[in-house]
């Protein structure tokens, strides 16, 4: 089949293949700003409440850990500093919900700039697209027959978990 110079599949694969090599050097970047081995945490940045996990020091599992109820963001960043400390985190994986199509939303935006709030820290943070993440985790929930009370109370900190494992899993790729 001849190359039609009019045909927009090529460039719509020019385009995924520069944002996964973008991707995969932002992975190499962060993982270049980590110590070797040192616990990373995940965070589910939500209006309301950040889901947090954590993974070994040797990044190969994600758990859930615990949930914040947001507050004002001083004292949701006083929180987040003693959890940092308690487990010595080395690295922050921050889910961003980006819209469906891959574009920024006004939630996305948020949960930027809480990004950059969290400069004070000295961590090296990742930004991690979490589209599906609270979906499929509570998909999950569904299927394993989990009370509504009970989702409720674990949805967030599974995300972190979802976000952070599928950041350590691309580890291997780079």
């Amino acid at each position: 089949m001849p190359f039609d110079k009019d045909d927009q599949s090529f460039f719509i694969n020019d385009k995924v293949n520069d944002t996964i090599q973008k991707k995969q050097q932002e992975l190499k970047l962060f993982r270049e700003a980590l110590p070797s081995g040192g616990r990373l945490a995940g965070l589910d940045v939500g209006t309301k409440t950040i889901g947090l996990a954590v993974c070994d020091s040797q990044w190969i599992i994600a758990s859930p850990s615990e949930t914040i109820r947001r507050k004002k963001f001083t004292l949701d960043f006083e929180l987040l500093k003693q959890f940092i400390t308690k487990q010595q985190i080395k690295g922050l994986v921050i889910g961003l919900p980006l819209s469906l199509d891959g574009t920024d939303s006004p939630r996305t935006q948020s949960v930027r700039a809480f990004s950059r709030n969290m400069e004070p820290l000295g961590l090296p943070v990742l930004m991690w697209d979490e589209r599906w993440s609270t979906k499929a985790v509570t998909r999950t929930l569904l299927e394993a027959d989990a009370s509504r009370a009970r989702r409720s109370e674990v949805v967030d900190k599974m995300a972190a978990a979802y976000i952070l494992q599928g950041a350590i899993d691309s580890f291997a790729m780079i």
